[in-house]
């Protein structure tokens, strides 16, 4: 992030999701007033491509950590029965995250904890897959595509997968292909925000996946003044408002009226 912010000289910049540390791919980065949208951005679904290992665990449940056990179980398993471990992981379900992780636990990140040796036991939390795919097999080495709802940990995933089967396993390579509507092949790269030719998208390029509506400027007027404004149509919110095409506010339906909830518009 600080390189967003001498890229663009402002200290308002912010993300909707981290990634791990080892993974590559999209990462939606917001910059000035456009910082005030991230609420309707952390909730967007995620797909990933991976390569996860069977036959070992370790102990941040990724290539980066210690091994912790091994297992040659693995080479008894045919396309078969890996698919179907892959489908029992489906749907909305508890997950454990990582002990390696960005959870707080006591008021301190899990992964400090962890690293200083402390025991680290995170409760679980309830996730969505809503696809688990295998795409090729290397040895003990599975390519696959996820896609999963916000909150959910891939290493986590491939972990399950391990215990599913009997063998262990753990992440070896991870990308970030979408966030919600947005695709890692609209992205620019960080080189590019490193050599300037990086260019800030309009904050109404942020909300295509929500419900959008025209206002006048008098309806602007009243919104930044924090007032609601009479709604044209009965979509459920959140709703982008637009005057000129500009985003003005993110506003929530009730009783007949759009509410707003962020203005940037004043």
């Amino acid at each position: 992030m600080a390189i967003v912010r001498r890229a663009f000289h402002t200290r308002r910049v912010g993300h909707a999701g981290t990634l791990d540390p080892f993974a590559t791919g999209l990462l939606l980065v917001l910059v000035g007033q456009a910082t005030r949208l991230v609420r309707y951005l952390v909730g967007l679904p995620k797909e990933y491509h991976g390569i996860l290992r069977l036959g070992s665990t370790t102990a941040t449940d990724d290539a980066t950590g210690e091994v912790t056990g091994v297992s040659d179980d693995w080479r008894s398993l045919d396309d078969a029965r890996l698919r179907a471990a892959m489908t029992s992981l489906l749907g909305e379900r508890e997950q454990v995250p990582p002990a390696y992780s960005a959870k707080r636990v006591r008021g301190e990140r899990a992964h400090r904890l962890a690293r200083r040796g402390a025991a680290v036991t995170l409760a679980s939390t309830r996730v969505e897959v809503h696809r688990f795919d295998l795409v090729d097999r290397a040895g003990p080495d599975l390519r696959f595509e996820a896609a999963v709802g916000s909150g959910t940990y891939l290493r986590s995933l491939a972990r399950e997968l391990g215990e599913v089967l009997g063998c262990g396993a753990h992440l070896v390579e991870l990308r970030r292909i979408a966030v919600g509507p947005f695709r890692v092949g609209g992205a620019m790269s960080l080189e590019d925000v490193r050599q300037g030719r990086a260019v800030l998208s309009a904050p109404a390029e942020a909300l295509p996946h929500l419900a959008a509506a025209k206002v006048d400027p008098a309806a602007v007027e009243r919104l930044a003044r924090g007032q609601p404004i009479d709604a044209v149509h009965p979509d459920a919110g959140p709703v982008a408002l637009l005057c000129d095409g500009r985003l003005v506010a993110v506003a929530q339906p009730r009783a007949g009226k759009w509410h707003p909830e962020v203005v940037l518009a004043g």
